[in-house]
């Protein structure tokens, strides 16, 4: 498995693909999104987003004011060729937002900016032929990877055109990581953590920058040969679990993109796990053993439900979870004779009982088209099925795709919102993706050779990174630009764990 592919220092092969990226890509994923948004100006959109044209116009009157799309540092403000004038904010999240044509500038480099604030006054300054803000965003603290500003907006609370002075949208949805021998998130500084388990324990490596290099991989023990998932707590600190047939343990950041704790008890032990955040931020984990999925909630942030039953679940069940586009969680749970679901019955609320939602299978994925819509994939010893939302509360019939049969799946949105899909089994590694926003797939494509576990996860700059395992240990691909993939290779100077 991955005998052929690639062990160059990966570091070196990342630089290579940050210095590839074009400059006339696509968006960066809205599931990015890092912050809660205002809108920047009154107006209409007088020219969109295109190849030719980095940004949006909004056109209004000479003075109009001009506001930070959200909380950050000033980085530029001053002349600039074209613009006359422009403005750059960065954003906790590393993106950046640009500021273009005003004939006054409030702010200067060095400043901090709320989101809202009043930053400028629309001009006609530059190649300009009237008043209008250019808004462009980038997706990187480099300002390389460009950035469509209307989805962006949108998965921040604010569809264009907009009227200020309404404040920040709703928080942005957390979509639950995948969850697996094998998982990936971002810490809040932007930069993919990924945790493997292998015979002995669990195994840990980082990147060290932002969409950049990783370190070598560091042991942690904990239960070995292990089930893992990941979430975000609610001020950032990632949390991991790791479930074995014997105990439940979880360590966790001590403070945002900080070090860990130990390994603490969190149970005793099961099958498989999932975890995801709730719409205030309380991390809520779904368990499955031989008498169904059992589920432990946050009640605070430094505090813990007891273990408490669903209502059945299919026993010894492979689990998954997604997030509906209001904020409330649906679990999904497959064994080799039954296919369940159930959902929030609010927004951080109570649960429904559980309903059929097909056959058995092998493995599951969840995750959500670019207009919120949740789709599920599942495999057995026929290939890949999918299944998906034709409503907020109606569903398809379930579809073949072809693809690897009885293979461990996992998925990510691309760069510009559409859903990539990714299977492994023993012989192969395959993937495919949708022709288009919310649209059908293309043909599965190789992607690999065999292995036994999957994940992706999206980088700060919005490329997507996918990690394998085998007995040979971890490897990872990642896109050097919107359709164009690495060779699979180490995350460092070594394989990681074996993860058979």
């Amino acid at each position: 498995m991955f005998s052929s592919l690639s062990r160059r220092a990966p570091y070196l092969a990342l630089a290579a693909a940050a210095a590839l990226l074009p400059l006339t890509g696509p968006a960066a994923p809205a599931a990015a999104a890092g912050f809660p948004a205002s809108c920047p100006a009154a107006g209409f959109i007088s020219q969109g987003y295109t190849d030719e044209h980095n940004g949006i116009d909004i056109a209004n009157d000479y003075g109009t004011p001009i506001h930070a799309v959200g909380d950050g540092e000033v980085v530029a403000s001053g002349p600039a060729q074209g613009y006359g004038q422009w403005i750059r904010v960065l954003h906790p999240d590393g993106t950046i937002t640009e500021y273009g044509h005003m004939y006054e500038r409030d702010v200067a480099v060095g400043d901090h900016v709320t989101a809202g604030q009043q930053i400028a006054l629309m001009g006609s300054e530059g190649t300009s032929s009237g008043p209008h803000l250019h808004l462009r965003v980038w997706a990187d603290p480099n300002a390389t990877v460009r950035t469509d500003p209307v989805p962006y907006l949108a998965e921040r609370g604010v569809p264009v055109p907009c009227i200020p002075g309404s404040g920040p949208g709703p928080a942005p949805l957390v979509h639950p990581a995948q969850s697996g021998r094998v998982v990936s998130a971002r810490s809040a500084d932007g930069r993919l953590e990924v945790f493997a388990a292998g015979a002995n324990g669990i195994s840990h490596a980082w990147q060290t920058t932002a969409s950049g290099a990783w370190s070598d991989w560091e042991t942690l023990g904990g239960p070995g040969g292990a089930e893992l998932a990941i979430a975000p707590n609610a001020d950032g600190r990632l949390e991991v679990f790791a479930l074995n047939g014997s105990t439940l343990q979880h360590r966790y950041q001590l403070q945002p993109s900080g070090g860990w704790s130990g390994w603490e008890s969190f149970g005793g032990g099961g099958h498989d796990l999932a975890v995801g955040s709730n719409q205030d931020g309380r991390i809520e984990v779904f368990a499955s053993g031989p008498v169904g999925v059992f589920h432990k909630y946050q009640t605070s942030p430094n505090s813990w439900s007891d273990w408490e039953p669903t209502g059945g679940g299919p026993a010894d069940s492979e689990i998954a979870l997604g997030k509906a586009p209001d904020g409330r969680l649906e679990v999904f749970a497959l064994n080799g004779s039954t296919f369940q679901h159930q959902w929030q019955t609010g927004v951080n609320g109570g649960w429904s009982a559980w309903e059929t939602f097909g056959g058995g299978g092998r493995d599951l994925t969840v995750d959500h088209n670019q207009d919120g819509r949740l789709e599920v994939f599942a495999s057995g010893p026929v290939g890949v099925f999918h299944k998906y939302q034709t409503s907020p509360n109606s569903w398809s019939d379930w579809e073949p795709t072809g693809g690897p049969a009885d293979s461990r799946l996992t998925s990510q949105p691309t760069a510009d919102g559409r859903v990539e899909v990714f299977a492994i089994n023993g012989s192969t590694a395959q993937h495919i993706w949708q022709t288009g926003l919310n649209a059908p797939y293309n043909q599965w494509e190789t992607f690999g050779s065999g292995g036994t576990e999957v994940v992706a996860a999206a980088n700060a700059d919005g490329r997507i990174e996918v990690f394998g395992t085998s007995s040979a240990g971890v490897f990872h691909k990642w896109q050097t630009g919107f359709s164009t993939w690495s060779d699979w290779a180490w995350l460092n100077t070594t394989a990681g764990p074996a993860v058979n």
